[in-house]
């Protein structure tokens, strides 16, 4: 009896915090990696949506025409 409770108790994880904190450690990791990803891909998909049309005056141009 006392074995079947030591051996559930092993494999369980809230009585085994070896592997419980070794879970927890590559599940922080894959999140963060996973929000760090996320937020690259949707920088990247967005980098020139919304940019307004910006007029440049004439006699600021790199070639200037003034009046």
């Amino acid at each position: 009896m006392s074995n079947e409770i030591n051996e559930i108790k092993s494999k369980d994880f809230t009585h085994n915090w070896v592997n419980s904190s070794r879970f927890l450690f590559y599940l922080q990791v894959f999140c963060i990696m996973a929000f760090v990803l996320g937020g690259c891909y949707r920088l990247y998909n967005q980098r020139y949506k919304g940019t307004p049309k910006v007029e440049v005056q004439e006699s600021s141009k790199y070639e200037p025409k003034y009046k």
